[in-house]
């Protein structure tokens, strides 16, 4: 699924990304070289990077 059309960021790329480099959206779409652009997508980015951030940090304790 795409998570932000303009720059056509699939939900794989930006949790992957999300994994690599801790930060909010704007700082994970960077890592992607890429900047939002309408900004439409910002919310639902957050979401997913703090899910991913949160299932890394329990994968962590493990």
């Amino acid at each position: 699924m795409y998570v932000c059309i303009c720059n056509a960021i699939r939900e794989t790329d930006l949790r992957s990304a999300a994994r690599r480099c801790p930060g909010d959206a704007e700082t994970v779409y960077a890592a992607l070289g890429r900047a939002p652009q309408c900004r439409q997508c910002l919310d639902e980015a957050e979401e997913i990077i703090v899910e991913e951030t949160e299932t890394g940090n329990l994968r962590a304790a493990a």
